[in-house]
């Protein structure tokens, strides 16, 4: 295996005392990226983050007919929005379930047949809620392959009106429709035939777009125009987990900046779960932080509205002083990996006591044996089982570039803690 292909972390020496700032959150990148292409105008994003997810949307709205203006060392993006392309497009969507499903709805918007694609790994997780949606608009959607799985081929215009669809196997399904929604004849009004998961990403979609003029209540959005904006992108509270994690684990104090009280990102939440364990949080208008105070409690939680977390209090679990049970999160089995299978069988590889369950996962803490973590092509799996490697000798990862996905940088910042 080449030294690319292998990441070994190495243990802190001593707590950590520091200050970050961290790459722009790719949710909210990819939602403005979308509204400010459908907008009319130039619209103007700061903080963008730039990573494979959001590369596949750059790409995604680019093949729509937006015009993009990427500056990646000034973390800026500029669009020039509001037309779709009348020539059929071909959009790959790498791994990014938030670009394939958002851009999905927002082809049947135009009338020429628009094909979205992606790697293998996108093309095992399920759209036929979403393909149903979209035909129950006015939609023509035709599966190019499997039924319900990319690739698929797309052509609109969506009249819009009355829609229901599942809940509980992804938000990105409501999300994506609510996106497009302005621009349909009849706007939007969603029914929700299941339980919503991931309630928080359909919260921060209304609040990107009401960003961009799109007005709307609950699960109806008004048909309108979307407006260019000039839009700051926070940083990633997903990835702000481990490092809020790292300094938990270690008795350490860790600040993330741009991230305050008034976030629209739920994950910001997970600092209440490290709360209950007995980390210590302060919560600013303009920063987070996490202090360790000694011994961890083991919990048991509900982390349903935060499951993209769940990887990183597994990490934190194994260091508790009792067992952690996390449930609510049976839909991640359906993300880059089925990430509770995933999870438990590489810690149990690491010597510690997990155990599957339908929805969850229950961590028992213990040693942590030294072993080579396989993260299954899932940059949370990577990110998460590299935190054990701050406590203990000898963790290494394979295949660490899966965190190209969303934080091309992770790697080096997390060595930043030893500074």
């Amino acid at each position: 295996m080449s030294a690319a292909a292998l990441a070994r972390v190495e243990p802190l020496a001593s707590p950590p005392d520091a200050v970050v700032r961290l790459p722009g959150s790719k949710s909210i990148t990819n939602r403005a990226l979308l509204c400010a292409a459908l907008a009319s105008g130039t619209s103007v994003l700061r903080g963008a983050l730039f990573a494979d997810d959001t590369r596949a949307m750059l790409g995604a709205v680019g093949a729509l007919g937006a015009g993009v203006d990427a500056r990646e060392s000034e973390a800026t993006v500029r669009i020039v929005g509001g037309r779709l392309a009348s020539a059929p497009a071909r959009i790959d969507a790498g791994q990014s379930g938030t670009t394939s499903r958002f851009i999905l709805a927002a082809a049947a918007l135009g009338s020429a047949e628009s094909v979205v694609d992606g790697d293998p790994q996108l093309r095992a997780r399920p759209f036929a809620p979403l393909v149903d949606a979209l035909v129950q608009l006015g939609a023509s959607v035709r599966a190019l392959d499997e039924p319900g799985h990319l690739p698929l081929a797309v052509r609109g215009p969506l009249a819009g009106g009355d829609v229901a669809i599942p809940g509980h196997i992804s938000s990105q399904f409501l999300s994506g429709l609510m996106l497009a929604g302005p621009r349909m004849e009849h706007g939007l009004t969603v029914e929700l035939t299941s339980p919503l998961v991931s309630a928080p990403y359909v919260e921060m979609t209304r609040s990107v777009m009401a960003a961009f003029g799109a007005t709307g209540d609950g699960l109806r959005v008004e048909p309108g125009e979307y407006h260019a904006a000039d839009f700051a992108v926070e940083p990633d509270a997903s990835a702000a987990s481990y490092f809020f994690a790292a300094a938990a684990i270690s008795d350490g104090r860790v600040t993330v900046m741009g991230l305050g009280r008034d976030s629209i990102q739920g994950d910001l939440a997970f600092v209440d779960v490290l709360e209950r364990m007995g980390a210590r949080v302060e919560r600013g208008r303009d920063s987070t932080t996490v202090a360790g105070a000694g011994a961890l409690r083991g919990i048991e939680v509900d982390m349903s509205e935060i499951s993209d977390t769940a990887q990183t209090l597994a990490a934190v679990a194994v260091f508790a002083d009792g067992p952690t049970r996390v449930r609510g999160i049976g839909f991640i089995r359906r993300k880059e990996t089925d990430r509770i299978a995933a999870t438990v069988g590489e810690l149990r590889r690491a010597g510690i006591e997990a155990t599957e369950e339908d929805d969850g996962f229950v961590i028992v803490p213990g040693p942590v044996k030294p072993v080579r973590f396989e993260t299954h092509d899932d940059h949370r799996m990577a990110m998460s089982l590299a935190l054990l490697g701050l406590r203990v000798e000898g963790i290494e990862l394979a295949n660490p570039g899966c965190v190209a996905k969303t934080y091309p940088g992770f790697f080096e910042d997390l060595a930043m803690l030893r500074a």
